[in-house]
């Protein structure tokens, strides 16, 4: 069954809203979801959003095109599944997955703080799928990439250092008290790469990194 994308066409949003799309399995799932991100003051539905809501049961090959096909537009995606394997991991964030949240388990708070973390560019993970990242990350590096040789291709030491770094999930203060930068220059390093390779966010340039052969 095609997952029922509900959008409210309306006024746009004024200055400080977030408007949000809500795709789910039926109709009466979407607009539950909808209802209960809307009783957050800054979050409306809106024709052009700025964070897509997708409700998924199980994460599997249709899901993650389904996702591929919305993140094509660069909007940030908060995924609401049961499940979510450690195999599937990278592929989400690639699709533009920032934020995952436990569809079973969570509280409407825990959504909509997504959400504003969505909108402002953050990411949100759940710790066991964040430790499950970066353990994949150093596995997937141990045993494929650097058996290849392969390393990074356009990357400056200090930018292979930073994004090691991250992947660590040392924070800007860290990462500038570590390497003996100031945090000025970190952020800049940070917002070079960004800039560079269109990340998302932190979860993002951490999978550019694994691909690039540089964890």
């Amino acid at each position: 069954m095609e997952p029922v994308a509900l959008r409210v066409v309306g006024p746009e949003p004024i200055a400080g809203q977030i408007a949000v799309r809500v795709v789910a399995p039926d109709a009466i799932g979407a607009s539950g979801l909808s209802l209960l991100l809307r009783s957050h003051p800054r979050i409306v539905d809106a024709d052009r959003p700025d964070v897509v809501v997708f409700s998924a049961t199980r994460v599997d090959a249709d899901t993650i095109r389904r996702l591929r096909d919305l993140g094509r537009s660069d909007v940030p995606i908060v995924l609401l599944a049961d499940t979510v394997s450690e195999a599937s991991l990278l592929a989400l964030i690639e699709c533009g997955v920032v934020g995952i949240v436990d569809r079973g388990t969570a509280s409407g708070v825990e959504l909509t703080d997504a959400v504003l973390a969505a909108a402002a560019r953050e990411s949100v993970l759940p710790k066991e799928l964040m430790g499950k990242l970066i353990g994949l990350v150093r596995t997937m590096q141990r045993e494929t990439l650097a058996p290849l040789g392969l390393n990074a291709v356009g990357l400056t030491e200090r930018e292979v250092e930073v994004l090691r770094l991250l992947a660590d999930g040392a924070e800007t203060a860290e990462i500038a008290r570590q390497l003996t930068y100031s945090e000025s220059t970190i952020k800049h390093v940070l917002h070079t790469l960004s800039t560079r390779f269109k990340f998302r966010n932190r979860v993002h340039a951490v999978a550019f990194a694994l691909r690039a052969g540089v964890l």
